[in-house]
């Protein structure tokens, strides 16, 4: 069975282990939201051709493209 913890306990738990995190920087969040929003870009890109490619070769086999 576990140990009965305090809340007053469970706090300082929680701010000694907060206290070990290594947070980033602004300017390494402004790097990765940049990324992050590149790599949406691309994809939403990339699937959009994608199924550009598809739609042109189901009409093409059944017959619905002119």
């Amino acid at each position: 069975m576990m140990a009965k913890t305090s809340p007053a306990q469970f706090v300082k738990q929680v701010r000694q282990e907060a206290a070990k995190v290594t947070w980033p920087s602004r300017k390494e969040t402004t790097v990765s939201t940049m990324m992050v929003f590149v790599m949406v870009v691309l994809a939403a890109v990339f699937f959009l051709l994608v199924d550009q490619v598809f739609a042109t070769a189901v009409k093409f086999v059944f017959g619905l493209g002119g």
